[in-house]
């Protein structure tokens, strides 16, 4: 657990965000559709869905709902739930719009990443387990190729309408964020390593024994391997060194960025506990100084909010007739277990999916101080 980073570092692989995003049809641009590989397995399915432009049919519909439980089967009951049929079946006709709407750069690059992500995912799941998890979903590591593919082609249609100036604006929109910072800390988590709870009073309590023992003069770094239910840095002393702010949680991100160097400040509370933070030092950063993969970041954060516009300003108009059939009985949503995100569709940073029009969040992750990995 490292509760402080949010959990949206999303330089991970396109399997975090295929798992998080709700959509796009299974069959990609090379010829793999069941209406293009031969006439036994054309797809005579009814129609679900007109639009301008295509259509939807009920196989590709269910291979949609297939693709999106094989990635999150924790979600299987709420991707039956009508609410989700109907975001599914809009997202699906996004990304296919987009998809033939894409440049031959846009599909070229999103065929490679494609390629490239499947190979990550592969390396990722033991391949017995893999060729289990694929039988019983009625799939091929084609389809997940090409699932990855889909998204991540219409990621770089939302790309290309980007500018330099977009990017600039959104840096001065966000600077703080982009202000690095090493800090040493000391998390006393609403729940232990070892799974044990406590209560606010509890944590608020051993928190305040902890900034007077380091008032007093104490070792921050025994301290911290003593005291500190943060894993991502209790044996580093609490040390996490040259941080971009932004990765952090609002609370501790705040704290970072206010509080006096090298002073040891009051506990700081988040969802995961209250944090006893010293800021050792602090760089503010110009845009000129962003890395090409910074900006690639940042253009991959605006793309997404430009497919939530999408999305939500565009799709609706494109349906001419839906015809998607109700499900007999309307399962109740299973809450989701605990280190699991929500099916939405995170940016991320490099290679990101298009948010969707559910709830969205950054990402998952395992690093740092971040939002989703507390």
């Amino acid at each position: 657990m490292w509760p402080i980073k949010k959990a949206a570092r999303k330089t991970t692989m396109l399997a975090v965000v295929a798992i998080l995003c709700i959509s796009l049809l299974a069959a990609c641009n090379k010829g793999t559709t069941a209406e293009t590989k031969n006439d036994e397995t054309k797809d005579t399915s009814p129609v679900v869905a007109e639009y301008k432009g295509g259509t939807i049919t009920e196989n590709e519909f269910n291979h949609e709902v297939s693709m999106m439980k094989f990635f999150s089967p924790q979600y299987a009951q709420m991707f039956d739930m009508d609410e989700y049929k109907e975001i599914l079946l809009e997202q699906e006709i996004a990304y296919k719009s987009l998809d033939d709407s894409a440049s031959e750069a846009a599909k070229t690059a999103g065929a490679k990443q494609g390629e490239e992500q499947l190979a990550q995912f592969k390396t990722s799941v033991d391949p017995e387990q893999l060729a289990t998890m694929l039988k019983e979903a009625n799939l091929t590591e084609q389809d997940v190729k090409d699932y990855m593919t889909r998204v991540l082609t219409a990621s770089e249609v939302m790309k290309e309408k980007v500018t330099d100036a977009d990017v600039e604006k959104y840096y001065n929109d966000n600077k703080k964020d982009y202000t690095t910072a090493s800090v040493r800390h000391v998390l006393i988590g609403l729940q232990t390593a070892d799974g044990k709870t406590r209560t606010d009073a509890q944590a608020l309590k051993i928190a305040k024994e902890v900034k007077a023992k380091l008032d007093g003069g104490a070792d921050f770094a025994t301290i911290a391997k003593k005291y500190s239910d943060d894993a991502g840095s209790k044996d580093k002393g609490g040390l996490y060194e040259n941080e971009k702010v932004g990765n952090w949680v609002e609370g501790f991100k705040n704290a970072v960025l206010e509080q006096k160097i090298g002073v040891i400040g009051d506990p700081v509370k988040t969802d995961y506990g209250y944090h006893v933070i010293k800021v050792e030092a602090r760089t503010e950063k110009a845009f000129a100084d962003l890395t090409a993969e910074e900006k690639e970041t940042i253009k991959s954060q605006i793309a997404s909010q430009k497919f939530s516009e999408y999305m939500s300003k565009e799709v609706p108009g494109m349906i001419t007739k839906k015809n998607l059939p109700k499900s007999e009985t309307a399962p109740a949503a299973t809450a989701p277990t605990e280190g699991t995100t929500a099916p939405t569709a995170p940016a991320t940073e490099g290679t990101t999916a298009p948010t969707t029009t559910a709830p969205a969040t950054e990402g998952s992750s395992t690093e740092a101080p971040a939002e989703s990995s507390k």
